[in-house]
């Protein structure tokens, strides 16, 4: 048998259990997804083939294994400072209104990635701290993620010229950035000590990360079917602080989802506020 080919039956067994396990809705046409993320693992765990794997996946009798898959199928492509305007807003909007209550500041980046995102906070942050220090004295940023690789990757903060090069600015790099081994660079311990990283699944309960200001939960939510958008939308509105603001990504809406935000138009972009 291939291990290139993925039998109809056990693709649909395996799309009911990633659904149960993280919330993702592969649908019908992502074969092409599945056989990419999870051909690497069919050698590494000496499986016959890839159905074969995909069955010892679902049955879950090795545990090393279905968590590889997890984290295989949940690995998703990121940038800094993605779509630009989520961060003009934070620095310009969001910040500067949080700062008037003169109390700690709680930022959550909700499917972290490999750290781009909560690091690209981080840097706007620093920058406002520089331009007016104490205005923001007390900021810190958790970011979670399913997967334990990718945090382990978040947790090091050290990037290739190829990350490093997707929507960072030579002037950040310069400013937030120093070299690392094998021509890497890390991102340096004044923008790592904001932020702190931990494993989370959307789909389970979020009351041990406490309350936040912010969440972005951006680029997250397209996975999902629509019950567990709502699920998801709904806990991040119980883990908000009274007016505080959740940031989409530019495809995603709140429309029939839940009623507990307010849309606040900005320019560019929307955002949304606790009722």
């Amino acid at each position: 048998m291939s291990v290139i080919t993925i039998n109809e039956q056990g693709y649909r067994e395996f799309c009911r259990f990633l659904e149960a396990q993280c919330g993702i809705v592969l649908g019908d046409s992502k074969q092409y997804l599945v056989r990419s993320r999870l051909s690497p693992l069919v050698n590494k765990f000496g499986s016959a083939s890839l159905d074969a794997l995909l069955k010892e996946v679902i049955t879950g009798r090795n545990r090393e294994l279905r968590l590889a898959a997890v984290d295989a199928m949940t690995t998703n492509e990121t940038l800094w400072f993605r779509d630009g305007y989520p961060y003009t807003v934070l620095a310009e909007r969001i910040l500067p209104e949080l700062a008037e209550r003169k109390r700690p500041i709680k930022i959550w980046s909700a499917a972290s990635s490999s750290g781009q995102e909560p690091y690209s906070m981080a840097m706007t942050v620093s920058e406002i701290q520089a331009k007016r220090p104490g205005f923001l004295p007390n900021v810190s940023i958790i970011g979670t993620d399913i997967s334990s690789s990718m945090l382990e990757q978040c947790k090091a903060g050290v990037y290739d010229n190829l990350a490093l090069g997707r929507g960072l600015s030579p002037e950040r790099k310069r400013a937030f950035f120093e070299p690392a081994e094998g021509g890497r660079m890390k991102i340096k311990d004044s923008v790592k000590r904001i932020v702190s990283f931990r494993q989370q699944n959307l789909m389970e309960n979020y009351t041990l990360l406490g309350k936040f200001d912010v969440v972005f939960c951006r680029n997250v939510l397209i996975y999902f079917s629509p019950e567990m958008k709502s699920k998801v939308l709904n806990q991040i509105a119980n883990s908000l602080n009274p007016g505080g603001y959740l940031l989409l990504g530019a495809s995603e809406s709140l429309t029939g989802l839940t009623d507990r935000f307010e849309m606040v138009r900005c320019n560019p972009g929307i955002i949304y506020k606790l009722k």
